[in-house]
């Protein structure tokens, strides 16, 4: 089961649904977007699909961070990532020197803002949000995972390499929201569901234990 592989690499499958995103956007950047940053979840899924989707873009000079905020929510051995010396080792055009150094851990007193509860991912969404609202860059792409984006972030189902575009809607007393272009209400390529969730949906509150 794929569930028990720590950190997973990308099928076949999901290599060529990368290229898939890839021909689709690039004749779309620079010209309807902007791109200053690629943000990535320090997974070695996420990773490989931001190098096969925005490798051309990477070669130009676009920067690329890791960043902790952005991984998937659970404990499970398929959504915990590997080492920072392991991960740099794999992959030298990344960025990693803004990882949370108590990554990959999700389960001590240290790693605890990482939980898989709908507390901390909840709060982990608005962190991640707050920095990415507080950026100078005019478009940012994030390469996360489908469960932290629906649960914790926007509501929206994402199937594996599909995207949406947002803008940030004006942030009420520090909380922050997305606002998604019409163009990508079944996600870019149309593979994604237009159903919503509420944010926190499906996650399990603090004094979970099982």
């Amino acid at each position: 089961m794929t569930g028990h592989i720590p950190d997973p690499e990308l099928s076949e499958l999901g290599q060529r649904q990368c290229r898939d995103l890839r021909k689709n956007l690039m004749g779309k950047i620079p010209k309807e977007f902007d791109v200053g940053l690629i943000v990535v979840s320090p997974m070695i899924r996420t990773i490989q699909t931001a190098l096969l989707a925005f490798g051309g873009l990477i070669e130009k000079g676009i920067p690329i961070q890791a960043h902790a905020g952005w991984q998937e929510n659970s404990e499970k051995p398929c959504d915990t990532g590997s080492s920072l010396d392991k991960l740099k080792a794999l992959f030298p055009q990344v960025d990693f020197s803004h990882v949370d150094p108590v990554f990959p851990d999700k389960t001590s007193p240290a790693g605890a803002k990482y939980a898989h509860t709908k507390q901390a991912i909840v709060r982990r969404a608005q962190d991640s949000l707050r920095e990415l609202y507080n950026r100078p860059e005019k478009f940012i792409i994030v390469v996360s995972h489908s469960g932290f984006l629906r649960r914790g972030v926007s509501g929206h189902y994402f199937f594996n390499a599909d995207y949406r575009i947002f803008d940030f809607n004006e942030p009420e007393n520090d909380t922050y929201s997305l606002k998604q272009w019409d163009s990508t209400l079944a996600g870019g390529l149309g593979w994604s569901w237009e159903k919503t969730v509420p944010i926190g949906e499906g996650l399990p509150e603090d004094d979970f234990s099982a």
